[in-house]
């Protein structure tokens, strides 16, 4: 934890516009809101529900107005939009809910078939318009998996932006000549990949290209890393780079891998998701955090 006399705010990592919407750098991921330990389970054990709706309060007391969510996110007894319609609802002007369709699951938590039809597209995105109390969204990301072309479903949604449903698309999981694709039919604010210390060059090119394009890029895993879904540490510990540089400047290792990938660029977001007060202050104080060129070059060499 980093320890200081003031109270270390989400703007301290600056900000970037999703299109006409100003966000700060530092935003939240409501993944792991809805249970404790691994996420998207059937078996999970749901969390506390004053718990999660005290950290989302927190979040946003903090400056965090970019939230990010899907429909899909829940476990038993808890859902992550209706988490976030009961802890912030009549929501701030200033505060950016994106979520994200394409990955379906069932009621009983088990998935189901990705939605690719024009029909089960708008059901997701009604969906989440239900569960938030919304009457349009903020941003949708059209998540994939695999090369196909996404040009049907991607121009169903950006139907869906004409009739007023969406404001701003993006998209998660994908590879260079998706977003191309998608650019050739309607804008894209963001775009949600998987990215952190050690990414291989794939996905160092789709954040250089995001940059090129003034595209936000918006990595999840970022702190997980390989843990992936189980969390930080959830693949056998931290990296002994990473808690090097962490114990030198005082500071978490989630702290310094936040602190790097905001330093990717200006157009990088972050969406490190906790169920944690306490981990939640220590993640947006990263944003306050500048790792120096030493440091930088010892955490290049981490696997």
């Amino acid at each position: 934890m980093t320890t200081t006399s003031e109270t270390i705010t989400a703007a301290a990592g600056g900000s970037w516009q999703l299109g006409d919407l100003t966000v700060n750098r530092i935003g939240f991921g409501t993944m792991r809101l809805p249970q404790r330990g691994p996420a998207l389970r059937a078996d999970a054990v749901p969390r506390d529900r004053a718990t999660a709706i005290a950290v989302l309060r927190k979040a946003v007391e903090l400056g965090v107005n970019h939230l990010d969510t899907a429909a899909f996110y829940f476990s038993p007894l808890r859902s992550a939009n209706e988490l976030i319609n009961r802890a912030l609802a009549p929501y701030a002007d200033d505060l950016v809910i994106t979520t994200k369709v394409g990955p379906c699951r069932l009621p009983s938590g088990e998935w189901g078939e990705h939605a690719r039809t024009p029909g089960a597209l708008r059901g997701q995105v009604e969906e989440n318009l239900r569960q938030l109390g919304r009457d349009h969204l903020d941003v949708v990301n059209l998540r994939i998996v695999g090369g196909d072309s996404i040009a049907e479903r991607f121009g169903a949604l950006a139907e869906l932006r004409e009739a007023g449903l969406i404001r701003h698309l993006g998209l998660s999981n994908v590879r260079p000549a998706h977003l191309d694709e998608a650019l050739a039919i309607a804008p894209v604010v963001c775009v949600q990949n998987p990215y952190g210390i050690g990414a291989p060059a794939e996905q160092e090119e789709m954040l250089r290209l995001c940059g090129e394009r003034g595209v936000a890029f918006v990595p999840f895993y970022a702190i997980a890393g390989v843990g992936r879904e189980r969390g930080a540490g959830g693949a056998g510990g931290e990296d002994e780079g990473v808690l090097a540089v962490a114990r030198e400047r005082g500071v978490s290792a989630a702290q310094v891998r936040l602190a790097w990938t905001l330093g990717r660029g200006a157009h990088v977001l972050a969406i490190p998701g906790t169920g944690s007060v306490d981990h939640l202050v220590d993640n947006v104080a990263a944003g306050a955090l500048r790792l120096t060129p030493a440091e930088l070059s010892r955490l290049a060499r981490t696997p």
